[in-house]
């Protein structure tokens, strides 16, 4: 139920607000003045004041300053026995929603009553969809300050405001998308619409329509006429993702498309004109592409006006500290767990790592971990089990190279015939290699190995610490 909290120290006044309220459906409260209006609201929830502008001890504006300086924020309409234009304008620069006059109507308060509630959930509205607009963008974020990065993000300031093509070049993982949304927010186009075409995600048959449109009857199921991706970005960007994997016959046609600023929908004569910047990203070597005849010259050469490589996480360890928190911090809000203390142990461990997946392996790690220590200290262990090292994943140093001591999980023919069979002195022989790769590190010995710092600790016979 809605509660509204009426002050005035007119007796006669308080009756009629609970009579009129009561009788549509609110709570309500009454209190004489300020201070006791404050007593209310520690003890119950309120939605909204309606407070009088003269009372004795505390007035309306003082009780209304006294919610702004606790941070509360209760919508409050004023009751004054003034109507000028000064109480009024006074009134609404204090930070009340609405104000009105006595004597009081009842229709005067119903209606009065019923926008500030509307007032109030619009607000409360607006706070979520700017709370939910700041998650996303902070989650688009590109997140690093390492040399690599910064050099990529002084590109991006670069290339931003030009209408100049992009490719983005880069193995899957590293955040490709997110720079084309730099590109995009930094631009004049920033207002205008971001489309994304993921070309390897879309059946043949339809990349030309997905990217032109089609018109009415143009194929069976095309029941009316639609815009594709070219026409949905007029004025903005469109994102070709994976430009790869595209046909070459359908090359030459976005090659026209994106020369000529025009196309022709499915089925359709007439030339359709567009303002679209391209952007395009690709996790192959395109220049290869060509050579080998599987991507078309002209159109590589179109893209290819300001090339943009983003970097493998394994070149910058250094970003590695910064990215975690990032993820907690995501992981914690849209799961709603609590997070435990993050040990420097955990870090470095996580920066010997390789991460053949990049920033998207490690999200998805952190977010696992997230939720396996269940708001305990996230240690190596939690981790190691989930990054199983091996031969495509192999642990590096700070620099991006072979930890010191690390040891590739490759085992020759003539190894493997000297090796023992009794599995328990394989074993041994096992741990024993991982100690030595990770010079005597039991914690990452354990990660090598995918088990726990506890069950190495029981295989060596070492007991535990305290």
């Amino acid at each position: 139920m809605t509660t509204i909290l009426c002050v005035d120290d007119e007796p006669a006044v308080g009756a009629l607000f609970e009579q009129v309220l009561g009788e549509l459906g609110f709570g309500v409260i009454l209190a004489t003045d300020g201070e006791e209006a404050l007593k209310v609201l520690d003890a119950h929830h309120v939605d909204l004041i309606l407070a009088d502008f003269q009372m004795p001890h505390m007035s309306g504006l003082d009780l209304l300053h006294t919610l702004e300086n606790r941070h509360l924020k209760i919508p409050v309409v004023i009751i004054t026995g003034h109507s000028s234009v000064e109480h009024a304008v006074l009134t609404m620069r204090s930070g009340a929603v609405d104000y009105i006059t006595k004597p009081v109507r009842a229709d005067t308060l119903q209606i009065t009553v019923q926008h500030a509630l509307d007032y109030a959930r619009l607000r409360s509205e607006n706070e979520v969809f700017r709370q939910e607009i700041t998650r996303i963008q902070s989650r688009r974020k590109f997140v690093g300050r390492s040399p690599a990065v910064r050099d990529l993000l002084d590109t991006v300031a670069t290339v931003a405001p030009t209408r100049a093509s992009v490719l983005l070049e880069g193995e899957s993982g590293t955040g490709k998308e997110l720079v084309a949304r730099a590109i995009h927010d930094q631009s004049p186009r920033r207002d205008q619409a971001f489309v994304t075409v993921n070309c390897a995600a879309l059946p043949e048959g339809l990349v030309e329509s997905v990217l032109f449109g089609h018109e009415k009857g143009a194929f069976t199921g095309a029941t009316a006429r639609a815009a594709g991706a070219f026409e949905r970005a007029n004025r903005g960007t469109l994102l070709l993702d994976e430009i790869s994997e595209m046909r070459l016959d359908l090359q030459a046609k976005l090659l026209r498309a994106i020369q000529e600023q025009e196309f022709e929908r499915v089925g359709g004569r007439d030339a359709v004109k567009v303002d679209v910047r391209i952007i395009a990203t690709t996790n192959r070597d395109l220049h290869a592409e060509v050579s080998a005849g599987r991507f078309r010259a002209d159109l590589y050469y179109r893209l290819h006006v300001v090339p943009i490589r983003t970097p493998p996480l394994r070149e910058r360890p250094d970003d590695i500290p910064l990215l975690v928190q990032h993820f907690i911090k995501s992981a914690s809000e849209s799961l709603g767990l609590a997070v435990g203390d993050l040990p420097a142990e955990t870090l470095t461990f996580l920066q010997q790592y390789s991460w053949p997946g990049n920033v998207r392996e490690l999200a998805n790690a952190v977010e696992r971990a997230v939720i396996l220590a269940r708001g305990r200290p996230m240690v190596p262990e939690i981790f190691a089990a989930y990054l199983r090292h091996d031969g495509s994943a192999r642990a590096v140093g700070a620099g991006g190279g072979p930890a010191p001591g690390a040891t590739a999980a490759v085992i020759t023919s003539g190894e493997a015939a000297a090796l023992p069979l009794n599995l328990e002195e394989l074993e041994k022989i096992t741990i024993k290699r991982a100690l030595e790769s990770t010079g005597g590190n039991r914690v990452r010995a354990a990660g090598l190995l995918g088990i726990s710092e506890r069950t190495l600790r029981n295989k060596l016979n070492i007991p535990a610490p305290g």
